[in-house]
């Protein structure tokens, strides 16, 4: 794929000038954010011939943003929940997400969100971001991971944030280890970092 061609040789590069003193490993991250709302995600259902599908729904503009890092090789996670999306959110994920594992060089596979600019804001030092090409959003595996969460939210009925919050805190509590590894575990990526 050619938007892939650098990848390998980026991450080669880290490797080779990692300083051995600052970090004990590397790993590589997919970042993303999705907005999680009181209005009802309606999804297709199967029902008999002739019969009208009948559900709850809700018309709310109530909704609240999940920041999240998953990675493919080990399964570990950060998540960050939100009021709103601008680039002092995106420098402070950074900064608290640093402070996971700290010894750890961490590179961060990002999109072309306008709030992910980085010319005004601090990006700590064992953090790297590699942006992927705009509009193509197939080449990060947390969008999966947003899905998933997502899927498990279609057609239910939140009367309240803390009732979601609450949903939303259970979902994060059931992705484990092993089912982030089998969500963003794209083999394109997985060649890439193990070779």
């Amino acid at each position: 794929m050619k938007p892939l061609k650098k990848l390998p040789d980026t991450i080669n590069e880290f490797r080779i000038s990692l300083d051995k003193d600052k970090y004990d490993s590397v790993n590589i991250y997919f970042q993303d954010e999705a907005r999680f709302g009181l209005m009802t995600k309606q999804k297709r259902v199967l029902i008999s011939k002739g019969i009208k599908p009948i559900g709850k729904y809700q018309h709310s503009y109530k909704w609240l943003w999940l920041w999240g890092c998953f990675s493919p090789i080990t399964g570990d996670a950060f998540y960050w929940e939100t009021s709103c999306v601008d680039n002092n959110i995106f420098e402070g994920f950074l900064k608290d997400f640093s402070q996971q594992n700290p010894k750890e060089l961490k590179l961060i596979v990002i999109d072309n969100a306008g709030f992910h600019a980085c010319q005004n804001i601090e990006i700590p030092e064992n953090i790297k971001l590699i942006r992927i090409p705009p509009y193509s959003p197939e080449l990060n595996p947390a969008e999966k991971v947003w899905q998933w969460m997502k899927d498990k939210v279609a057609m239910k009925f939140f009367p309240s944030i803390k009732e979601l919050q609450d949903k939303i805190t259970e979902m994060v509590h059931q992705l484990t280890p092993n089912l982030i590894k089998s969500i963003t575990g794209y083999d394109l990526y997985n060649k890439i970092f193990i070779e």
